[in-house]
């Protein structure tokens, strides 16, 4: 597993605990160095257990060497990060043509390069150049297997797919694959085979249309605000149709994380370049980046129209629950937003705040919940942590300057903090 990042590291304990034989290569020697000893460099719930497991198994090592991490390999994984290149939103594949490059050096006969990371359509064919061009006597099978991981349930979403997607039309490379996935065919997993190009454009589609659904029902959010109704009786009674499916249907301040932000730009570029724009999710990537910076403008509307001298507390930084990840989530445009308005910012998040500290500079970060919001002018519901799910309404109420709640992500009812005597907002109702 070339990448020992959130999906090389995933892929490889689950693989591993399959009872393959995994070896986990990265060039980062810190990071390989603390896997060794079992401190993990993310956080995912379940992860450190099973990577600590099945490396005292011995199934699982960890190696900054990949010539001797790939010697004997059936196949070769590439779990690299891909970016969003600067300038013009493309995805960069020079970690992913670099890794190609150096598989391939270290090979002789037989590999199978299958590539795990997000890619373009096409980036299968420069890989299989590379690996080609780089050595010429080894023969190569190159093979798209995107991966379907949800931040915060990504081990049971390996484990229990929806489907296992694997591009080639290599019946070698097809064997080679089915029987790396045999473990899970108990569990009634489609193993679908297409070829590689599809297998690519499958990843960003899927991604493209789960951003399309939660834009489009924060869209419906407004409209709801604006008309009286209530979107979650409106995602209630659309999502309870089968064809459309009750999940993303949840508004909110807009998407985030490592995936949609990156992936609709990359498919956005790569059918403008093919001549074929994908109007949709163009008009997607941009509404989601107004709306963002537009939740901060709920929060100053909640402050009587300013929050300048003013405490935000601020529950919840990470772009969804169950992770530390920080990319591009909407704290991010919410907090500088506020901090642009005078607003003087305390936060607290179950596991994202030092992943907060490189992002974010003048946040004072408490150490729970009531605390961070203890003296604060109003405070701001931003991810649904489980732990926000049940606070004493009554305690913060009493202990805020002002009990104002501004809730990004309807966690609560109207009619619990209308009774305790709390201005309370929501999005959509």
């Amino acid at each position: 597993m070339i990448g020992s990042g959130y999906v090389g590291l995933v892929s490889g304990a689950c693989f591993a605990d399959f009872g393959h034989d995994v070896c986990c290569v990265d060039l980062d020697a810190g990071k390989i160095e603390r896997l060794q000893a079992g401190i993990m460099p993310i956080y995912e719930p379940g992860l450190a257990e099973l990577v600590t497991n099945n490396a005292r198994a011995g199934r699982l090592t960890f190696t900054t060497d990949l010539k001797a991490g790939v010697a004997n390999a059936d196949a070769v994984f590439i779990a690299v990060g891909t970016p969003s290149r600067r300038g013009d939103g493309h995805a960069d594949l020079s970690y992913v043509y670099a890794a190609a490059r150096d598989i391939a050096a270290a090979c002789s006969g037989d590999t199978v390069v299958v590539t795990k990371s997000t890619v373009p359509v096409g980036t299968g064919d420069e890989v299989e150049r590379i690996c080609r061009e780089a050595n010429p006597n080894a023969r190569f099978a190159v093979v798209s297997n995107p991966e379907f991981l949800r931040e915060g349930a990504a081990i049971r979403d390996f484990k229990f797919p929806d489907r296992i997607v694997v591009g080639t039309d290599d019946p070698r490379a097809r064997d080679v694959l089915t029987e790396i996935y045999r473990p899970l065919f108990i569990n009634s997993s489609p193993l679908m085979f297409t070829g590689r190009r599809t297998a690519e454009l499958i990843k960003y589609a899927a991604n493209a249309f789960l951003a399309t659904k939660i834009t489009f029902i924060n869209e419906i959010a407004d409209l709801c605000e604006a008309v009286g109704a209530n979107v979650q009786d409106v995602a209630r009674g659309i999502g309870s149709d089968n064809r459309i499916g009750s999940k993303f249907l949840h508004a909110g301040p807009g998407y985030g994380g490592s995936c949609f932000p990156k992936d609709t730009l990359a498919l956005i570029k790569t059918a403008q370049d093919f001549g074929t724009p994908i109007r949709i999710v163009e008009t997607v990537a941009a509404v989601n980046d107004t709306r963002k910076r537009a939740m901060a403008k709920k929060v100053v509307a909640a402050c009587d129209g300013s929050v300048r001298g003013k405490t935000v507390a601020m529950l919840g930084l990470t772009f969804k629950p169950n992770t530390d990840d920080m990319r591009d989530s909407p704290a991010i445009a919410v907090v500088q937003a506020l901090q642009d308005g005078g607003a003087k910012i305390r936060a607290y998040d179950p596991e994202g705040v030092e992943q907060a500290k490189l992002v974010l500079s003048d946040v004072d970060y408490a150490t729970d919940a009531y605390s961070c919001v203890a003296g604060a002018d109003v405070t701001v519901l931003m991810t649904e942590w489980e732990a926000f799910r049940g606070l004493d309404l009554d305690r913060i109420g009493k202990s805020m300057a002002r009990p104002v709640i501004v809730d990004l992500r309807n966690v609560y009812r109207p009619d619990e903090m209308a009774r305790r005597g709390i201005a309370y907002t929501s999005v959509g109702r």
